[in-house]
């Protein structure tokens, strides 16, 4: 148990017997007041007693303040009546002597101390009542009942309505706070989770990058190796090395550019339909098949992520008619229009069944690179009669750029 608590009861009990002593002389010292000599005593003689009986038992009734006080949340029950009757015994020290009414002040402090907040006013109002009756003279007894009375009620049911509104209020302020608490948890928790996410999505974005740069420049490196070691002339031979170690260059220079998270590196210095354009040149050059591009549409500036998207597809596309197809020629089509941008790859090889599932990146990584634009990726073929891929992205306009 706390210190604060501890010091509070024993200063409302030292406070109660201070007032009873403070009385008791004053009492002392005034002498006994003639009978029915204020309006309590008037009203009900009945209640007069000699005082010091009555300050005794209220000495040994205030002895109980401590003890209530620590229980006064979990046993209303007893504290109520306590009180009631303290004022009670008060009210009759005051019709025994009009001294008393320091001590039935008591009753202001005690009403806050002890009683449940709705019924603090109603105890406040009960001392009031005692004290100003007590202070009146015998004159008009009923009148100044009636009006205490018209006071009294008013103010106990106020009271009641105040700390009944308190009570809701400190209701709503736990639900709320517990509330607040689930929340912070919960987004603990989605903290969590999203940092997992994160996580992932990094270690999918890097798979990804290595599979579109250094995994396809090595898959050309090897294959212009292996055909500089089959060459019979010199200058084949010298030509397939020069490519070899252009896509070792190439391919370094791009899983530095990954590893920073940046754009493809022909995207840093121009926009994506030169981009494509040098890119499919120099596929061309190296797989050996005829390629055509076209762009349609008027070209617009768009987000990085989009053109790096595009820029992606064509690329992995391209890689899998090098490694697949077999194909003598190859179209890739840019349209621009003002909803979409489309990217149409399509080959004359020998086709594949697109239903049957595929190991690695393939299509299945085009389509996510799509969908995590907005767009949708299609693939169509049939084996024996060539291959399309045919990509639709939402024309998202560079910052400072208009649609």
């Amino acid at each position: 148990m706390s210190r604060a608590p501890g010091r509070e009861r024993l200063l409302h009990v030292a406070l109660g017997y201070g007032l009873l002593a403070i009385s008791v002389v004053a009492a002392a010292v005034m002498g006994d007041p003639p009978q029915g000599g204020n309006a309590l005593a008037a009203a009900a003689p009945w209640i007069v007693a000699p005082w010091p009986v009555l300050a005794a038992v209220a000495a040994v009734w205030l002895a109980a303040v401590p003890w209530l006080h620590s229980r006064r949340h979990r046993q209303a029950v007893l504290v109520v009546p306590y009180y009631v009757l303290l004022m009670g015994l008060a009210g009759a020290l005051v019709a025994g002597n009009p001294a008393f009414v320091v001590f039935a002040s008591l009753g202001y402090p005690l009403a806050v101390a002890l009683l449940p907040t709705r019924l603090v006013m109603a105890g406040v109002t009960l001392t009031a009542v005692v004290v100003v009756v007590a202070q009146a003279g015998p004159g008009a007894p009923t009148g100044l009942f009636t009006v205490a009375g018209g006071i009294a009620v008013p103010l106990a049911l106020a009271g009641w309505y105040v700390s009944a509104e308190s009570d809701r209020r400190r209701r709503l302020i736990g639900e709320l706070r517990t509330a607040m608490d689930e929340n912070a948890d919960l987004h603990a928790r989605l903290l969590h989770q999203a940092r997992r996410a994160g996580v992932l999505d990094e270690r999918q974005r890097v798979a990804g990058e290595i599979h579109d740069t250094v995994a396809q420049d090595l898959a050309a490196l090897i294959g212009q190796l292996g055909a500089a070691g089959r060459a019979t002339a010199e200058a084949d031979r010298r030509r397939h090395l020069d490519q070899a170690a252009r896509l070792a260059r190439q391919s370094l220079a791009e899983t530095r550019r990954s590893v920073r998270a940046l754009s493809p590196g022909p995207l840093e210095d121009s926009r994506l339909p030169d981009a494509l354009g040098r890119m499919a040149r120099s596929w061309a050059a190296t797989a050996g098949v005829g390629l055509a591009v076209e762009v349609t549409g008027t070209p617009v500036a768009l987000s990085a992520d989009v053109e790096a998207t595009l820029f992606r597809i064509a690329q992995e596309a391209l890689a899998n008619v090098a490694k697949h197809a077999d194909a003598t020629k190859t179209a890739l089509t840019l349209s621009y229009t003002d909803e979409v941008v489309m990217l149409d790859i399509r080959d004359d090889g020998r086709g594949f069944v697109p239903q049957e599932a595929a190991e690695g990146f393939g299509v299945e990584g085009m389509r996510r690179r799509a969908r995590a634009v907005g767009g949708t990726l299609e693939v169509e073929s049939e084996p024996g009669r060539g291959s399309a891929v045919a990509a639709a992205v939402p024309v998202i306009p560079a910052e400072g750029e208009r649609p």
